[in-house]
């Protein structure tokens, strides 16, 4: 009689500790806290950090194919001065909504092409990117610009029961449809099979003819959407503007790609790791922030512990496939000979 089996292997293995390590946090936080085990609680973690769990989704794509995206965390502060600026003026709100993720499409697609066309390190690129979408921050406003459209307050009271009292705000409802459909590209779709063969190895995907060009180009404009996206529900979530917003998220979604699984080499991750390495993280502050007498700094502190850990992981995974692919290789130059040997009987 047939089983299935869950086996765990290198392409899983880091996403299995990920789980472990938020069953272990989240137990260590239930037995620790009166009120940490409870639906809300739990629920909380989505609702606050409803726009890195959009970002990091967005950059592992970037990262599975090889490259990086450091532009995030500005472009998300930028949109916010964006949105807050227009609906200052008395743009409509839905009409605001469309310009900043179409904005987010260009400006991403304007970097892959870049990246692409002139053979530019993505370091580089997006590098300038972080500093130009700061610095137009400061262009449209020195100050916080806080929002009072009606639209825009209604959308951040807006409320999804999920089991009685407990319930999801719209934006951390946006990220996990997001998610779901990241994975259901990245399984199921051409554009998926062809961002993992990218990251796997460019010049055999260049050789079996895969568009290497327009997958790059799609793959940071998606970068460029889910960052605008995420700056929409972090402008919802903040009610405001400022050119000061996510310093330095980039590394948290960068650190929860990692933790999620990701490979740094690229070729290897599943689209729920960084949803699960931001859920790691969400859990280690909440559990400072209930624990009372810790300063928020032990949060980074934390992180980047767990992050020195997965990337340890992830290196001995690299050194594993490549001694695979050494005796492969070695395999391979033998059979021949042996299938060229013959007996001479006199």
């Amino acid at each position: 009689m047939n089983q299935s089996r869950i086996r765990i292997n290198e392409n899983n293995i880091i996403i299995v500790a990920t789980l472990l390590l938020i069953v272990v946090l989240y137990g260590y936080g239930s037995i620790s806290f009166t009120g940490f085990f409870s639906m809300q609680v739990f629920l909380n973690l989505f609702i606050d950090n409803a726009y890195l769990i959009i970002v990091a989704t967005g950059m592992a794509f970037v990262i599975i194919t090889g490259g990086i995206d450091l532009s995030v965390a500005s472009f998300v502060a930028f949109i916010s001065m964006v949105a807050a600026s227009l609906l200052q003026h008395g743009i409509n709100a839905y009409l605001v909504i469309l310009m900043t993720l179409v904005i987010g499409l260009l400006f991403g697609a304007g970097q892959g092409y870049l990246i692409y066309r002139f053979q530019l390190h993505p370091w580089i690129v997006t590098l300038a990117g972080m500093f130009f979408a700061r610095g137009l921050c400061y262009l449209i406003s020195t100050e916080s610009i806080e929002i009072t459209d009606n639209m825009f307050i209604a959308l951040s009271d807006f409320k999804v029961y999920v089991w009685g009292e407990n319930y999801l705000s719209l934006g951390a409802a946006i990220s996990l449809i997001f998610v779901v459909i990241a994975m259901y590209f990245s399984k199921y779709t051409r554009f998926g099979r062809n961002v993992y063969a990218i990251g796997g190895n460019v010049n055999s995907a260049k050789l079996m003819g895969l568009p290497v060009k327009k997958t790059t180009i799609m793959v940071y404009t998606l970068s460029g959407f889910s960052s605008a996206l995420g700056g929409f529900v972090f402008t919802i979530y903040m009610q405001s503007g400022y050119a000061l917003h996510v310093m330095g998220m980039e590394m948290d979604a960068i650190a929860a790609c990692v933790i999620g699984g990701i490979l740094l080499t690229g070729g290897i991750g599943y689209l729920i790791g960084p949803t699960l390495g931001v859920l790691s993280m969400g859990i280690i502050q909440t559990i400072i922030m209930f624990q009372g007498t810790l300063s928020s700094w032990w949060t980074k502190i934390a992180v980047g512990f767990l992050l020195f850990l997965f990337i340890l992981l992830q290196r001995l995974i690299v050194i594993k496939r490549g001694k695979k692919k050494v005796q492969s290789l070695s395999e391979s130059s033998i059979l021949p000979e042996k299938k060229g040997r013959h007996v001479t009987i006199s």
